[in-house]
């Protein structure tokens, strides 16, 4: 035994053989019918490995490299180790307290070896890494509803919370819009209104425009009827349409403090741009690490499983009633797993014949779905252009239930459209034979566009009511000025009734129908009808849908009514209660369980095509709708957007060809080529990370193996030992 080890180890290397007992080696030669090395030569990984090393051998001597032996795992992990000490924390490294703390003493002595300068810039780092951790520390405890959210993970679970999570970050986001606009436009106003600073206002001076277009009558018969300081306040008329809530009231041209002219148009331009970009940023931030999870999640199914079985349960569930809830989820999970892959297994079955009749069907079907779009969409186009042309009338002609009727038609509309749509949806989908997640994923977008563009409807429904006239010539002003004189001020308004309407309905709806629902059902529950009829679900899609919802409105809004976001953020602090609630008293969690970072990627990957949806009525209203004349900071321009040239005009020359240098086409073409060079660059990278990890993967496969091996040898010495004892 000891030639054939001795034969078997590399040449130059001593062979050093420690004392073994009689019985032992007996055993060992017994059980196992080859050398120790030749046995270790039997296991999966390192047959694996030989066949890797036997080619980058041969590929690196026809390369003319060599290979350099390797040392130990453990050597090579403490060395990464101490060259990344400077790096890197050693409480990252998921060491026991000894290691650790030999670490610490090896840091300490390198410290001695290093210059004074080093020293510092090492313990300067190390204070501000130790600033910071406390600094994170000090903000998790001045987090907006901590408690509370906590409090709701603990009973309902992550996938609850998340949306609450969610919720909160739609409440920062809009404080943050809010002081934005705040600081750029309102404050400079509010203080020279007020005499705070020594300041002037810069009055917009005349170019010659016709009288016509800078007529603005404001109507004032807020002061005459009782009910019309209701009406006013849930439409934005009378007595809040020439307030700082709307874009007529900023009729200025700057604000001239002791040095310097404030540009309001500018200021007002560049805070949409601000918060647009600000949003975007924020979102794509927030959802990288969803996707990533997602990313990596949907790569294999074996995967799935295994997560669901050994990773699946939520340990932050303190609830009883929540952990039964949890189990069921799970077995939903399994299930629909399953469903997948027997639909997976019957479309590879699938004939020619049945391949073509299940598509014909779901061309049928998607033609509906198309339809029934369609005609919410001409519903609310027909409403918008009823309300508009009706709310002009005198309002001492209409009772007040038509006069609010005419002003929330479009709100009634939109809202009616978002409740029946996703029924119709829902019946749908089971006849084009989806996989259940698909049917789940398919009919949420088919939600989130129908929700989000009713109001790009609205929009552009007003847009084309602007721009257009009847019997009356829009030459003179470039728009409908006999209708909309100041239309940036009306399309604010109809933004504004959309929120306020949607509060509305979510206080009506949990106040007038989750809670006698849930009294029906615990307190009648031996009726048939109220056990089928069942206690309300907290479904996460359609709440998290509702206040995407809101939030496009905001997003739409802002620009035509600067306080919107301020409105928005009441809004969804009001609507974080009273969801709480009625989760807490209402409500039942929905079977569908959704895993929080599945829910936050859901979540943020909607909102972001609210924003995109956003994005493209505002960016035409600037660029292609002429301003009003008769309001508004815009009103010596065609354009909001002519401003930006027209402040480039007054750069200095140099800085001037700077800026049409960036924007030319000789500029453009190259950045483009860099970003798809770095795009490339990031692909190749995104590639290679793939590869890594497949190998990784296939390196705990090949452990998996030896384990068996080894198990099965042990197994079979055992079991030799055994016969040879009896």
């Amino acid at each position: 035994m000891s030639e054939s080890s001795g034969s078997a180890l590399p040449a130059g290397r001593p062979s050093r053989q420690p004392f073994v007992h009689q019985e032992t080696l007996s055993l060992d030669s017994s059980c196992f019918s080859s050398p120790p090395v030749n046995f270790l030569q039997e296991l999966p990984s390192y047959r694996s490995i030989a066949r890797r090393r036997t080619t980058i051998l041969s590929r690196d001597k026809q390369s003319g490299t060599l290979l350099k032996p390797t040392d130990s795992y453990s050597s090579q992990l403490e060395g990464g180790m101490t060259e990344n000490l400077d790096s890197q924390s050693i409480r990252k490294y998921a060491l026991n307290i000894s290691e650790k703390r030999r670490l610490r003493d090896i840091q300490e002595t390198q410290m001695k070896y290093l210059s004074e300068w080093d020293q510092w810039k090492r313990y300067s780092s190390k204070s501000w890494k130790r600033f910071i951790e406390k600094a994170r520390e000090m903000a998790t405890h001045l987090e907006l509803w901590r408690e509370d959210i906590r409090s709701i993970e603990g009973k309902f679970g992550t996938g609850i919370q998340s949306y609450f999570s969610f919720l909160r970050f739609l409440v920062l986001l809009n404080l943050v819009i809010f002081l934005i606009i705040f600081m750029l436009v309102l404050l400079p106003v509010l203080l020279t209104r007020y005499k705070i600073t020594n300041s002037s206002f810069v009055l917009i001076p005349s170019k010659g425009m016709d009288i016509q277009c800078t007529v603005y009558p404001i109507s004032s018969s807020g002061l005459i009827y009782f009910y019309s300081y209701i009406i006013d306040l849930l439409s934005g008329t009378g007595f809040l349409e020439d307030t700082c809530l709307f874009y007529g009231h900023y009729t200025i041209d700057g604000v001239k403090f002791q040095n310097f002219i404030y540009d309001l148009p500018l200021a007002y331009l560049l805070s949409t741009v601000a918060y647009l970009a600000l949003s975007l940023l924020w979102i794509v931030k927030r959802s990288v690490e969803g996707f990533k999870i997602n990313l990596i999640r949907s790569e294999e199914h074996f995967q799935s499983y295994c997560n669901k079985i050994f990773a699946g349960w939520d340990f932050c569930i303190t609830n009883r009633s929540m952990a039964e809830l949890k189990h069921s989820s799970l077995r939903y999970e399994l299930r629909a797993d399953l469903e997948e892959e027997r639909i997976r297994q019957k479309i590879a079955e699938r004939t020619s014949e049945e391949t073509i009749r299940i598509y014909s069907l779901r061309l049928v079907l998607n033609c509906i779905v198309l339809a029934v779009l369609a005609a919410c969409f001409y519903a609310i186009y027909r409403a918008t252009i009823f309300s508009q042309e009706h709310m002009k009338k005198e309002i001492d002609r209409m009772v007040f239930g038509e006069n609010l009727l005419i002003l929330y038609l479009p709100s009634v509309v939109i809202t009616l459209a978002n409740f029946i749509t996703p029924t119709i949806f829902a019946k749908i989908i089971h006849y084009e034979d989806y996989s259940p997640g698909f049917e789940i994923r398919l009919t949420i977008l088919r939600c989130v566009f129908m929700r989000l563009a009713t109001i790009c409807v609205l929009v552009f429904t007003l847009g084309s009511k602007i721009t257009s006239c009847d019997n009356y010539s829009c030459e003179l002003c470039g728009y409908n000025q006999k209708l909309y004189p100041c239309w940036e001020t009306q399309v604010g308004q109809e933004m504004y009734k959309l929120m306020i309407f949607d509060l509305i309905i979510i206080l009506a709806v949990t106040l007038f129908v989750d809670f006698p629902r849930k009294i029906l059902v615990t307190y009648c529950s031996s009726w048939k009808l109220f056990q089928c009829w069942g206690q309300q679900e907290f479904a996460i899609p359609d709440n998290v849908l509702g206040i995407v919802y809101g939030q496009t409105i905001c997003w739409i809004g802002a620009f035509f009514s600067p306080l919107l976001p301020a409105i928005a953020t009441l809004k969804f602090i009001i609507i974080f209660y009273v969801k709480e609630i009625s989760l807490l008293y209402t409500c039942r969690p929905s079977p569908r369980q959704f895993r929080a970072s599945n829910s936050n990627f859901f979540f943020l990957l909607v909102l972001l095509i609210g924003l995109c949806l956003a994005i493209i009525p505002l960016t035409i209203s600037m660029a292609r709708i002429p301003s009003s004349k008769a309001c508004g900071p815009f009103t010596n321009f065609n354009t909001t957007w002519e401003v930006v040239p027209n402040t480039v005009g007054t750069f200095p020359s140099s800085l001037q060809s700077l800026v049409y240098g960036v924007t030319s086409e000789a500029f453009a073409v190259p950045f483009f080529m860099i970003i798809c060079l770095v795009m490339f660059y990031f692909i190749a990278l995104a590639g290679a990370h793939k590869r890594v990890v497949l190998q990784l993967r296939e390196q705990l496969s090949l452990e998996s193996r030896d384990k068996r091996y080894l198990i099965q040898k042990l197994t079979e010495a055992q079991r030799d030992m055994r016969n040879r004892l009896d």
